[in-house]
């Protein structure tokens, strides 16, 4: 098996590997369970991550060219390697997010409201988790409750940073990195799709308008083609007049 047959069978199993993490993860952080169910819930998500281990060392091992891949892939190491620290885990999820847009790109321009909607809920809601577990039993830390974990991820995605809830620690800190570079990268490409739609449209029209034109054109060649044809026939079918003056008639005796 090659990689690209593997990244194919296996990108929508990661998609929904993804998502299970995401809930579990956030089913741990909001309410915070204890005993049995705590323990169960950990090890599925440590199952889990290691699915996502297994993929990323299987995709380094199929490639043809491990060196170049390796550096080309710096990001999904980090979704490897970052999880390790717990408020990071929620990461994954992206992985979801990737897939969907891939899938909206296909697709294409009716269905960006979706993406746009399904994206934007799933950044929120996962910073808005993540800062949370970093934050709750800090030093100093104001994003103590969910709420303000919210108000937090809307006012860093949007980009608007009243500054009002700021994170404390460093990890809190790295996540807040992680969703300002999501909410450029989702803008980016709602402006690039927006963009993409207008053009096409664009092209569309006038594209529609040359076609048009173009058969205006040869309706007008066939009507002109026509109307030399009837008047040749018109004139073939008129008596001629030489102009040449007939012979006198000479009488007799004359």
């Amino acid at each position: 098996m090659d990689l690209q047959s593997w990244e194919q069978r296996s990108e929508w199993p990661l998609v929904g590997a993804a998502i299970a993490f995401g809930v579990g993860y956030i089913y741990v952080v909001l309410a915070e369970p204890t005993g049995g169910w705590r323990i169960g819930v950990q090890i599925v998500l440590l199952l889990l991550y290691l699915v996502f281990v297994v993929d990323y060392v299987t995709r380094l091992v199929l490639a043809p060219q491990r060196g170049k891949w390796f550096v080309r892939h710096l990001f999904d190491l980090a979704l490897v390697v970052l999880p390790m620290f717990r408020p990071l885990r929620i990461l994954r999820v992206f992985t979801a997010l990737a897939a969907l847009q891939k899938a909206v790109r296909v697709t294409l321009r009716g269905r960006v409201s979706i993406y746009v909607t399904f994206s934007t809920v799933l950044i929120v809601v996962l910073a808005a988790v993540a800062m949370l577990d970093s934050e709750r039993h800090a030093a100093g830390a104001t994003i103590t409750t969910f709420g303000r974990a919210i108000w937090w991820a809307v006012v860093t995605i949007t980009t608007v940073g009243y500054g009002d809830e700021t994170p404390v620690t460093m990890t809190g800190r790295l996540v807040a990195t992680a969703t300002m570079v999501a909410g450029i990268a989702l803008l980016g490409t709602i402006t690039a799709t927006l963009a993409s739609w207008f053009v096409q449209r664009i092209s569309d029209e006038e594209e529609a308008n040359q076609t048009a034109t173009r058969r205006q054109v040869a309706d007008l060649t066939v009507e002109v083609r026509e109307l030399r044809m009837l008047l040749a026939g018109a004139a073939g079918a008129a008596p001629v007049d030489s102009g040449t003056p007939s012979d006198p008639v000479v009488e007799p005796g004359r």
